[in-house]
């Protein structure tokens, strides 16, 4: 699996437990890096059609909602809300992930070390392929999310990060229906867009 490319049609995206509660909990990187990141995530599957399941955990009682950054690329999605702490164990998240008909998930949440890869170990035992855009993934320490990284990869899961899933979908920028999208991606949530504004305003072009 880790030699063959995502399209569009062939995955489902599950964001996990985006809350403030596990927000305040992580320090394995910098909050906002992941909150720009999961954003990328989050649109490229809008963009490029990609089924989406959201996910929260006790969002009423403890966690608080899906943070409005990630709710409102989709703003007619209710969360599945669980009591689990791994999704694959909540009988609504599976049937979530079984309606999409894909079997390559991308998985991205918080914690890594529970939220990410409690259900990322799982499915795989279950024949589904798991890829994993870390950089938008967050834990309460580097150690933390480094040492559930290396266990969702010895499990078979395929790391990558939240551009490089964009990228995948894309692959050629002379698609034109998609283009556009991606460069305004780029630039709300990369550095690389201060490159792109850049080049469409002093040169006129494509910018890509």
């Amino acid at each position: 699996m880790a030699k063959e490319l995502l399209t569009p049609d062939s995955c489902v995206l599950a964001l996990i437990d985006y809350q403030p509660q596990m927000f305040f909990g992580t320090t394995s990187h910098d909050r906002m890096v992941i909150l720009q990141n999961v954003q990328a995530v989050a649109k490229a599957a809008k963009l490029f059609e990609v089924p989406t399941v959201l996910s929260t955990v006790a969002a009423k009682s403890f966690s608080g909602d899906m943070l409005p950054e990630v709710q409102s690329v989709f703003p007619d999605y209710v969360p599945i809300d669980r009591t689990s702490m791994n999704a694959w164990e909540d009988i609504n998240f599976r049937k979530a992930i079984e309606k999409s008909g894909k079997k390559k998930v991308v998985v991205a949440g918080l914690w890594t070390e529970a939220c990410v890869s409690f259900p990322t170990v799982q499915m795989i035992n279950e024949g589904y392929d798991i890829y994993v855009p870390t950089d938008s993934c967050g834990d309460v320490s580097v150690e933390a999310h480094e040492r559930a990284v290396q266990r969702i990869v010895q499990a078979g899961a395929v790391p990558m990060t939240s551009l490089q899933f964009m990228f995948e979908l894309q692959r050629d920028w002379g698609r034109s229906e998609t283009y556009d999208g991606c460069m305004e991606i780029l630039k709300a949530h990369s550095a690389y867009g201060i490159g792109v504004r850049y080049a469409k305003a002093i040169l006129g072009g494509h910018g890509g």
